[in-house]
């Protein structure tokens, strides 16, 4: 699937043209299941059985090649190969055994990502990890298409993962899986499905054991189990690269835990990079390369995000869900931090890049646990003295579900909002009282007069290097014709106050309980790192080398 290797590659063991090879790629077994995955240009991991079994499904029921068998109870054959067999008895095996067996997942790691040669689960495996999932998903995808049509499967293949397809100028096909997964396999239609394949295996002899005394409620409540927890996993929540795929570094310490769920994601741009990315080699890179910036110019422990979003369409693990981030200085222990790849000052992510974020993964944190169902969305300039995450997509979230904090309009910074405004309305002789929840300051006065933009500034400035984390209330009060006062009042923020956490590195907890230990994680014997990004370096990650434009506190 890829194109020619720029050096020379490992021998295969068995032969490439060996049947031994075939026979291993298209395996499946449960207790290995590492062999037959292969890596795609889109950076996914996919299992070539249920894949080769959805496209020569697709053929078939297309007339090209024998004909499908019958199935008795009905059962779609398409689904049933790539898909239902595998998830119906995952969760059959769940329902006899005890409450901890490993029905999806997990995840895992390849041993290189330039010359991938051996690929590691990241826990205990189930009947359908990761890429049995993806490769399922894949070849029902596939499989529909082939069924309208044959198509060289070298051609489909390339084209579907990117080859060709995927470069800087638009995004795979791959990279919409889930949602194209989801049209043609619902929950419903794959709850079906999977009670049908059950029933079909109960009609075998001898009938699996399991499934002998069960009746026919109960399997249809192991359906419905099985399709609801696949479709909230690999439908409904976007595909999230882990940091081994990309390539990260160790992170430098150890570090602290967050305690979910939280209440509040605050949303950046990184600036720089400026422009997208695009492919999973341009966001991996893209994701190296702040990680180096972050670790070894600003000297903090990792990359500061806990996501960053590219636009291939998938998300890319930092810090993730577990360890507290280095994003927004003061409340990085009540958030996540969330960066999409780009400068966003004057133009807009792409529409599907946009909804990545608002439709998938904001209301699959809040399903996980990780976030709070009553979570306040803010842009990271309500929270620093910054432009993060640009004036387009600010104006953009403004109007997303949780949004918190009254809008400013486009192309208009507070200064110059208040001296248009108040030019405005001294001249007409009016008094107004204005109240913005994205600047901090303290109570300060001056004349509203040919030096009011200076004086205002340097109020502004003079409150925020005082630190105080307050709103401002502006009123003007008219004393004559384009002349007034003006005086700035503070009042409590809307948002919790910065936690003091964030002040403070914390290194008496490692890991909580339950959350996966990641390839690249830290080593206790590692010296910690005394300049954490929490405590004493200016600036965040969003700023990059523009400190003076997008400065923020870690």
């Amino acid at each position: 699937l890829l194109p020619p290797p720029s050096h020379p590659l490992t021998p295969l063991a068995p032969h490439l043209l060996s049947p031994q090879l075939l026979t291993e790629l298209l395996r499946h077994d449960p207790a290995t299941p590492e062999l037959g995955a292969v890596l795609t240009p889109d950076g996914s991991t996919v299992a070539l059985g249920p894949l080769l079994a959805g496209i020569e499904a697709g053929m078939r029921s297309g007339g090209f090649g024998p004909p499908l068998p019958t199935l008795d109870p009905p059962a779609d054959p398409l689904l049933a190969v790539t898909i239902a067999e595998a998830l119906g008895t995952s969760f059959l095996l769940a329902q006899g055994g005890d409450n901890n067996t490993t029905t999806l997942g997990p995840s895992g790691c390849w041993d290189d990502v330039e010359n991938p040669q051996n690929y590691t689960l990241r826990g205990p495996p189930s009947p359908v990890p990761d890429p049995v999932a993806v490769g399922a998903m894949d070849g029902v995808i596939l499989g529909t298409q082939m069924a309208r049509g044959p198509l060289p499967v070298a051609e489909l293949l390339r084209g579907y993962y990117g080859v060709g397809n995927g470069s800087e100028a638009g995004r795979a096909p791959s990279s919409h899986r889930r949602r194209d997964f989801g049209a043609l396999a619902g929950q419903e239609r794959l709850e079906k499905e999977v009670a049908a394949v059950l029933g079909v295996l109960r009609t075998l002899s001898p009938s699996p054991e399991l499934l002998r005394d069960m009746g026919t409620q109960e399997v249809v409540v192991v359906a419905r189990r099985a399709a609801q927890e696949f479709s909230e996993r690999y439908v409904e929540c976007p595909a999230i690269v882990p940091r081994c795929l990309w390539g990260a570094r160790p992170y430098r310490g150890t570090p602290a835990p967050l305690r979910p769920p939280l209440g509040s994601v605050f949303l950046h741009h990184t600036l720089e990079p400026a422009r997208p990315c695009r492919t999973f080699s341009a966001c991996a890179r893209a994701m190296r390369d702040m990680q180096r910036f972050h670790q070894d110019t600003r000297g903090w422990d990792d990359i500061g995000y806990s996501f960053v979003v590219g636009s291939d369409g998938y998300l890319y693990e930092g810090r993730g869900w577990h360890w507290v981030g280095a994003h927004t200085k003061g409340y990085n222990t009540r958030g996540f931090g969330v960066g999409i790849v780009g400068d966003f000052t004057a133009t807009l992510p792409d529409p599907d890049t946009l909804a990545l974020v608002r439709d998938e993964l904001l209301p699959c944190a809040v399903r996980s646990g990780h976030v709070r169902p009553d979570f306040t969305l803010h842009g990271h300039r309500q929270l620093g003295r910054t432009d993060c995450p640009g004036n387009a997509l600010f104006q953009e979230i403004q109007g997303w579900p949780g949004f918190q904090g009254t809008p400013l309009p486009p192309g208009l910074r507070v200064g110059g909002l208040l001296a248009l405004v108040g030019g405005v309305l001294g001249s007409l002789g009016l008094t107004m009282g204005v109240v913005h929840s994205a600047v901090r300051s303290s109570p300060g006065q001056g004349a509203w007069d040919g030096q009011r933009q200076e004086k205002l500034d340097t109020g502004l400035d003079g409150c925020q290097s005082r630190g105080s984390h307050s709103e401002w209330t502006l009123v003007w009060m008219h004393t004559r014709r384009m002349h007034a006062t003006w005086t700035l009042v503070c009042s409590p923020p809307a948002w919790p106050a910065p936690s003091p956490d964030d002040h403070q590195p914390s290194h008496t907890l490692v890991h909580p309980t339950g959350p996966p230990v990641h390839p690249s994680s830290p080593n206790p014997k590692t010296p910690q790192n005394k300049s954490n990004s929490r405590t004493s370096v200016p600036g965040g990650p969003c700023c990059a080398r523009r400190k003076l434009r997008h400065g923020l506190g870690a």
